[in-house]
């Protein structure tokens, strides 16, 4: 099980924007067959060294994570991303 996770900082803050990038991500649920789940969460610290919103898929191989990447329902979701975020980190990891 691979599991890939990234963490936003977002351009503009906002309760409002943090939750429309979470209602992004998770329209992609049921839509890409080798995505087996995926979650978002919006923060709710706030604190200096926290990010905006977070992002955990997982797959079971590493080869489903790159038909993730380029996915005809991913990358309208990525230009999105592009638009309102920032800076992200990310790690990506195997079970």
């Amino acid at each position: 099980m691979v599991k890939h996770i990234v963490m936003y900082k977002l351009k503009e803050p906002t309760e409002q924007n943090a939750i429309a990038l979470q209602q992004k991500f998770l329209s992609m649920k049921g839509k890409i067959d080798v995505l087996r789940d995926i979650q978002s969460g919006v923060d709710v610290l706030r604190s200096d060294r926290s990010f905006d919103v977070v992002l955990i898929c997982q797959f079971d191989t590493m080869a489903d994570m790159e038909i993730y990447r380029t996915h005809e329902v991913h990358l309208p979701v990525m230009e999105y991303v592009k638009s309102v975020v920032e800076c992200s980190k990310s790690v990506d990891y195997v079970e």
